[in-house]
């Protein structure tokens, strides 16, 4: 009988070794901070210095989906967020 037990415990080790999900691979350092500077230029602060004061564009929300989105474009942001300006034109 604990032949056949074992058997069965390899056999469910086996499965549960192939059901297994596929571990996520992390980012690099240059990917975060090429995304950390472009969330920066993207939300500024209120306060210079005073991470406390929070963002003059967007929520905690919006910089987090950002990020995200930059990072699943390896360090590459196309487009700019919904409070930026649309144009590419520099101010005067």
């Amino acid at each position: 009988m604990p032949v056949k037990n074992l058997q069965t415990l390899v056999g469910l080790a086996g499965v549960l070794t192939l059901a297994a999900p596929a571990t996520a691979s992390a980012i690099t350092a240059e990917v975060a901070r090429a995304c950390d500077a472009a969330v920066a230029r993207a939300f500024p602060p209120r306060q210079i210095g005073n991470p406390a004061a929070g963002s003059a564009k967007g929520t905690g929300k919006d910089q987090r989906e950002y990020f995200q989105k930059c990072v699943a474009n390896n360090g590459k942001v196309d487009d700019m967020p919904a409070d930026a300006p649309k144009d590419n034109r520099p101010s005067k």
